[in-house]
């Protein structure tokens, strides 16, 4: 459970931090992000995620001006290299974003929250490393997305 901890939290520094090669070593080639419509619905396979989370990375400015910070992690492992968890985000904004469509805010002083979510995520060991399978977001604030939210303990994979 300690390895995917640190997967979730790799995610977190490399997308903060623009590290575009860190992320691709993070997903499984077949992996899957559902996210809302305004951030292009699901990304399906590795190379599409990390094209998308890329042109993400140059909407929303420099390293850090967005941080990601995750929380309560519940993590069940479903089987010998399988596992599901959900964790909450809090997306946090140190500068004020540019732009047009869900990234343009103050952010900063003026408005430093950006948004509330939880991660479900689906994680498969390959070659001896655990990674992401399926990464779904639903947001609580500004906009509800979620539909409903498992109990990771009795998630069936």
């Amino acid at each position: 459970m300690e390895e995917i901890r640190r997967l979730r939290l790799a995610y977190s520094n490399y997308f903060d931090g623009h590290d575009v090669e860190g992320l691709t070593t993070l997903f499984c080639e077949d992996a899957v992000c559902e996210f809302p419509a305004e951030f292009g619905g699901d990304w399906v396979g590795r190379d599409t995620i990390v094209a998308n989370f890329a042109r993400e990375m140059g909407r929303l400015g420099e390293p850090y001006d967005t941080m990601h910070v995750v929380t309560n992690p519940w993590i069940t492992i479903t089987g010998a290299e399988q596992a599901h968890g959900r964790c909450y985000l809090i997306d946090l904004l140190t500068r004020q974003q540019a732009g047009s469509g869900h990234s343009t805010t103050k952010g900063g002083h003026a408005n430093p929250l950006y948004f509330l979510g939880m991660y479900e995520d689906e994680y498969r060991k390959e070659d001896g490393a655990w990674k992401f399978a399926r990464i779904k977001l639903p947001f609580f604030w500004p906009d509800r997305t979620f539909e409903k939210v498992s109990r990771p303990d009795t998630h069936l994979a």
